[in-house]
């Protein structure tokens, strides 16, 4: 399907807490289909400027087509934040928001493979142009790898099972397309929660691994601190427990200061100096926002500040 709309969750909240500067420079680590962006450059004036990134080359199209003077779009992992901000001329910017998971537009293009729902080719990549698909992973996986990524990612309590069928499935060739594992995975789960498809986890948990987005999201959470000037702000919308679990540790952390080891024999003016100051607690859609956008239910949004 083309041309689905991807609804930006918690589109006024994230824009309020970055507490945009007419005349500032802002990140869209994730530009989707430009919800966020679009919000921050109604804000901006003639001098701001916004830099937008993305893994998709769909969605960095859909940016550069905007021919908006203020706007940079780049075809990048959010994890070479600081290298893109070296090659823009940029040294610290006003505020960052990442918005994490997959875009309506990707989930609703069976071609893509992100759906249990659509029939396509199992691929799964943001980045479609490199990497190896979840099918090309799959082909040549063990059973005991295959378990670990569906328990690690998509904590599914019969990721054996679902792993003994997959290796099973592959060796007659019926693991090429999305509802083929879909079924596979159906027939080897004995129970499943009310409302939920059997494949979800199983889904999620490939998704989330094809694309390395845990490590991606720990590999960039540094250099979104490095980058932010004093009293700039990082906003993050988290989809999944696993992803928001890593950012709510790493603003603690940053608020705390770095950890140490015990006992370290430091002086006081030797141990780290915290650099973020939570602000305020974690963000939910309202209920009037879920139920317009259903896909929004698990969404939450953590802000923190940079300090000087």
């Amino acid at each position: 399907m083309r041309g689905a709309v991807h609804r930006p969750v918690l589109l006024e909240e994230a824009l309020a807490a970055l507490n945009i500067q007419a005349d500032g420079i802002y990140v869209d680590g994730t530009f989707g289909r430009g919800g966020h962006s679009r919000g921050i450059l109604q804000r901006l004036g003639p001098q701001g400027r916004l830099l937008a990134l993305d893994r998709d080359p769909a969605a960095v199209a859909v940016a550069r087509a905007w021919n908006d003077a203020r706007l940079s779009a780049f075809h990048s992992r959010f994890g070479r934040l600081a290298e893109i901000l070296e090659a823009a001329g940029f040294r610290q910017v006003e505020g960052i928001l990442l918005d994490l998971g997959v875009s309506s537009p990707q989930l609703e293009e069976g071609e893509r493979g992100f759906s249990f729902r659509l029939d396509g080719p199992l691929d799964m990549r943001m980045d479609p142009t490199s990497g190896e698909s979840a099918r090309e992973w799959l082909a040549h996986a063990s059973e005991i790898r295959i378990g670990e990524v569906l328990k690690t990612y998509g904590e599914e309590r019969f990721a054996k099972q679902i792993a003994r069928a997959i290796v099973k499935a592959r060796t007659t060739g019926g693991l090429g397309t999305t509802q083929e594992l879909a079924a596979v995975v159906a027939a080897a789960v004995p129970t499943r929660e009310p409302g939920q498809d059997p494949a979800t986890r199983t889904f999620q948990a490939l998704r989330i691994f094809v694309n390395q987005e845990l490590e991606e999201l720990s590999l960039a959470l540094p250099q979104c601190v490095d980058a932010l000037a004093p009293g700039g702000r990082l906003v993050i919308i988290a989809f999944h427990s696993l992803e928001d679990r890593i950012v709510k540790r790493f603003m603690r952390n940053m608020e705390r200061g770095t950890a140490v080891p015990d006992k370290l024999p430091l002086r006081s003016w030797e141990m780290p100096k915290p650099r973020l100051r939570r602000l305020g607690r974690a963000v939910r859609p309202s209920p009037a926002e879920v139920a317009d956008n259903p896909r929004s239910r698990s969404a939450v949004m953590r802000v923190a500040e940079r300090l000087a």
